[in-house]
């Protein structure tokens, strides 16, 4: 495998608005797979308010050089101000599902 495979971790205000994006990313051939992680519990401040909300986890598989596309993706399509996106890179994994992942985002506009 000729590029390395990354996680992208993007919190969103509900299951639905994870559905979305992650459906639109998958189309775009930006991401191989979203998984969409319904419920978490964030605790954070916001503009010097303590918040504690319930959020949506939509977690975004795609390789390394379709990450900047992701998250400019994310930025322009998501109904936050500032939205969580973090970038985990994967070290290991299935050698087939790796394999798979790239042949699914390697070719952009398929």
């Amino acid at each position: 495998m000729g590029d390395r495979a990354v996680l992208i971790l993007v919190t969103t205000g509900a299951r639905d608005d994870a559905e979305r994006l992650g459906e639109a990313l998958v189309v775009e051939h930006l991401a191989a797979c979203c998984s969409v992680v319904p419920t978490v519990h964030s605790i954070y401040y916001w503009e010097g308010q303590l918040q504690r909300e319930h959020e949506a986890l939509l977690m975004v598989k795609t390789l390394e050089s379709r990450a900047q596309a992701v998250q400019e993706f994310v930025q322009s399509h998501h109904d936050y101000a500032l939205p969580e996106v973090l970038q985990i890179t994967i070290d290991g994994g299935s050698p087939k599902y790796m394999s798979w992942l790239e042949e699914q985002v390697a070719k952009p506009g398929r």
